[in-house]
Parts: C-alpha cells; structure tokens; sequence
C-alpha cells in the first residue's frame, strides 16, 4: 500500500500545471520542427510548379517523381558519389584527427602549445577566402573531378579540438602502465586510446557526415564532370529553366534527407555522450 501510495503520489507531482504548460510548449515546438519534413514529403507526391500545397494534387501512389530522380537524371550516380564522399570523409577525419589529437595530448614535445593554438587559428578562417587558392592547387596538380579533391577540403582542426578535449579523460596512468608491460606505441593508439575514444568519434562521423553530405559550393567548383557531381550539385540541376516542378525538387531533398537522419537516429545515444563528455576537464 506505501508502494502504491509513492507512486500515485509522484504521478500527481508529474502533472502539475506548470508541467503539464511545458509540455504544450515542446509539443508545439516539436511540431514546428516537424512541420518542414511534413510539407517536403507531401510536395514530393505532386507535379506542382508553385511552393502551395493543394491537395486534390497530392497523390501517394504516385512515384514518378522519385522514377524520373532515380532513373533518368543521373542522381543515383550523384548519391553513389556522395555515398563514397562522404565515407572517405569520415573515416580519414576519424584517423588522422585522433592520431594527431593523441600526439597533441598525450606526447610531450617543443613547441606543442603554440603549434597547436597556431592549428586552431585555421577555423577562424572562411573557407571562401581558401577556395581560390585550394582550387588553384588542385588544378595544378590535376586533382579536379576525382574524389581526393572532394575528400580532402573536408579535413580540418575541428575534429583535433574535439577529439583532444575528449581525450583529457584518459589516464595518463594507463598509457604508461602499457608501456611498463612493454606495449608498442600503435597497439597503445589502436587497442587502448580509441576504444576510450569512441563516443568522441561517433560524434566526429555525425559532423563529418553532416557537412560533407550538405556541401554544395566546393563540389560545385571543382567537378565539371557530371559523373562526378554530388548529390547537392544534381539536386540543384533538377531545376529546369522555364519551368520548375517543385515536386520534382522535393522528391530529391526527400532522399538526401533520408540518410543524415537515420544515421542520427542511430548514433543519438553516442553522439550526445560524445559532445557531452568533450568538454569535461580530466
């Protein structure tokens, strides 16, 4: 009976007023949230040429849109490249941003400080004003239309900082008890720092994927092979120049939406333990 009595005790307190206002506020919010991927997802069911929703036009049997956007625009060219991109993206990010996070933390060296801060000093600088100069390069040396050029421009200090944050929490004990046992400095990196490391990581590919999947400009400047164009850059193509069928359009965001938000829906968990644990000193 006391049991029993807790429990209906901290339902009552659950549903007070204030609560129960709260939970209008996040249903609205949630519902203005959601409102965007509703409307997209039902304008991707028309042929309409205007941005208005009319509904004796919307038809869910109807996936021609989808048809024409796999089958005679090139766009599963473009995903498969953005697919391949983004991949790249995110397992070099993840390797060469841990190494070097682990080198900056964990090793002793002159001149680390300053070398790093002089390495953070790069996100303060816009990728436009790089552009011309990356372009330039990669003109030179012949890197135009191949993956390299779309993998590379993605790699930055951020994935340093955030993973070298993370990296605070690892006992600087553990590494050296390794090394007493006579460990080798890889199998270290490999088979004790990066199972540590992981929620950190599961972010960084969040991020990774998030900004490689959404770029435009850069995958637009350098590739004027339209095999090579990505999914951003077919999309943008889906938009003729006297008409324009939004639906059609819609029917392309619908799919490049479709993969980000499931990786997120997977990686929620990790991905918030990751950013939350970033930022705690160790």
């Amino acid at each position: 009976m006391a049991g029993m009595s807790a429990t209906n005790t901290k339902k009552q307190k659950a549903w007070t007023p204030l609560g129960v206002i709260g939970l209008f506020f996040i249903l609205i919010f949630a519902a203005i949230c959601i409102a965007p991927f509703l409307y997209m997802l039902i304008m991707s069911f028309t042929h309409s040429t205007t941005l208005m929703i009319s509904w004796g036009d919307v038809n869910f049997t109807d996936f021609t849109n989808y048809e024409h956007v796999f089958g005679k625009s090139g766009f599963f060219r473009s995903l498969m490249n953005s697919v391949i991109v983004v991949g790249c993206s995110c397992f070099f990010n993840c390797v060469i941003a841990s190494m070097a996070a682990y080198g900056f933390e964990k090793k002793h060296f002159w001149g680390k400080e300053f070398l790093f801060k002089v390495y953070m000093l790069t996100l303060m600088i816009p990728g436009q004003v790089t552009m011309i100069p990356v372009f330039i390069i990669m003109k030179k040396l012949g890197l135009l239309n191949t993956y390299f050029a779309l993998v590379v421009i993605i790699l930055n200090a951020f994935g340093v900082f955030l993973i070298r944050q993370f990296m605070e929490s690892v006992p600087d004990e553990l590494l050296e008890a390794a090394k007493v046992d006579g460990c080798p400095e890889y199998k270290i990196f490999i088979n004790i720092v990066i199972p540590l490391i992981k929620p950190v990581l599961v972010s960084l590919v969040v991020f990774t994927f998030v900004t490689s999947w959404n770029d435009f400009m850069w995958p637009l400047v350098s590739t004027t092979d339209s095999s090579m164009y990505t999914l951003t850059v077919a999309l943008s193509l889906l938009k003729t120049q006297y008409q324009t069928n939004y639906g059609l359009i819609l029917a392309g965001a619908t799919v490049s939406f479709i993969f980000p938000f499931i990786l997120y829906a997977f990686l929620q968990k990790q991905f918030v333990e990751g950013i939350a644990l970033s930022g705690v000193k160790g």
